[in-house]
């Protein structure tokens, strides 16, 4: 015989569209032969514990053996996206970069970038920039 919790998710599934939905009903009956009534009943009651009490979720669940662990209790935050928490919450996990020699460097670089005057005032006073003249009439 099989607990509470699996009756309840058998009369779920029977609740609408019976007919079509007896295979599940008697396939959730049929894991109890295959991996007993104590654990049957513990994935059922994680199963109506998440929301989704089907033939699939019970029996991944089964598959998975991850039916004596505790549900996941909700954050609260209803699953929102991260965006949706403000500045703290978005950054909230960042870790600030260390400052290193080569960075330093390249900062560095960044800021006094070499001089190209000289590189210029050749390309005016010759006209040219260097490039192939080969193609052009």
């Amino acid at each position: 015989m099989v607990g509470p919790s699996a009756t309840a998710v058998i009369a779920e599934l029977l609740e609408v569209n019976a007919l079509f939905r007896l295979r599940a009903a008697q396939g959730v009956l049929g894991l109890a032969t295959k991996y007993g009534t104590g654990r049957l009943e513990r994935a059922c009651a994680l199963a109506v514990a998440v929301g989704d009490p089907s033939y699939r979720t019970i029996k991944g669940i089964l598959l998975a053996g991850t039916e004596s662990e505790p549900a996941a209790r909700a954050t609260g935050d209803g699953g929102a996206a991260a965006h949706l928490h403000g500045p703290e919450g978005l950054f909230a996990n960042v870790v600030p970069l260390t400052s290193t020699s080569t960075s330093t460097s390249a900062t560095a670089q960044i800021a006094n970038p070499p001089d190209t005057t000289t590189t210029v005032d050749a390309v005016a006073a010759t006209g040219t920039t260097g490039r192939s003249r080969r193609g052009q009439r």
